[in-house]
């Protein structure tokens, strides 16, 4: 089930995107009663309008208290970035003021910094309020997956020796277009392009740690709150994006996350 964040004419609400599967394809979306969250996907409740997905604007589709992502997660862009796979997970947080959705624009800070890169990822939405999770049990806690954008200032994060800055400018979150409650995340493909062309491709059966034993190693160190994204690492072929730029990522059975990037001022 395709679950969506969207504006509509009397505010903000969420649905269920209809249609023949692909985002293209998806014609309507079916308007639920408050949020989904902390009921099981089949238990929703319609309020029976449905909208056509041209008139509605798709939202991030969550505001997460916060971005848990995983650094160095595929060996082959940790190589690419000139180091070696880390023995435990690499975790930095992303603030809830860079999510931004599927269709908006990526701002690009050129007055403080001359490198702004790509990184396709998967994300996790988390369902319930959880702690110390073993990953036996991480399905339970798992909301449902969407397409995510760690944009990056990479000339900072190379200065600063740490990223919190490099990762958290206004807009360096992107997420959508949708959550898909109904997907494995062990195995599915991902790819970036940028105006077209692919500059990211892997699978997910290529992280180093899965979806599961990122969830006990996160869990054990922070309390997840329902809307919690835990970003799982990008592939190989990270690189940089200048003014007017289209970049999507697509993940298989999810959809395609798209946004433009634009001078900020």
């Amino acid at each position: 089930m395709r679950i969506a964040r969207f504006a509509k004419g009397d505010g903000v609400a969420y649905g269920v995107v209809e249609g023949a599967g692909g985002q293209s394809q998806a014609e309507t979306i079916a308007e639920l009663y408050g949020h989904p969250f902390g009921i099981d996907p089949s238990g929703v409740r319609f309020t029976g309008q449905r909208y056509p997905l041209a008139e509605v604007r798709l939202l991030a589709p969550v505001l997460p208290s916060k971005v848990v992502a995983v650094g160095r997660n595929y060996a082959e862009h940790v190589r690419e970035m000139g180091g070696e796979p880390p023995a435990e997970p690499v975790l930095f947080l992303k603030p809830s003021t860079s999510v931004t959705g599927h269709g908006d624009r990526i701002a690009y800070p050129v007055k403080l910094t001359d490198r702004v890169d790509y990184e396709g990822e998967l994300a996790v939405i988390i369902g319930r309020l959880c702690r110390d999770v073993p990953k036996e049990r991480a399905e339970d806690v798992i909301f449902g997956y969407t397409c995510a954008n760690d944009v990056t200032a990479r000339d900072l994060q190379l200065q600063d020796g740490q990223w919190t800055r490099a990762k958290g400018f206004d807009t360096f979150c992107p997420l959508g277009p949708w959550m898909e409650t109904g997907t494995d995340p062990s195995d599915l493909g991902l790819t970036t392009t940028v105006n077209g062309d692919v500059r990211q491709h892997a699978r997910t059966s290529e992280l180093l740690w899965d979806v599961p034993s990122l969830i006990e190693y996160v869990s054990a160190v922070m309390t997840l709150l329902p809307g919690d994204v835990l970003l799982t690492g990008t592939p190989e072929g990270v690189g940089p994006l200048t003014d007017g730029d289209e970049v999507s990522v697509t993940i298989e059975s999810i959809g395609t996350l798209t946004n433009k990037v634009v001078i900020r001022d």
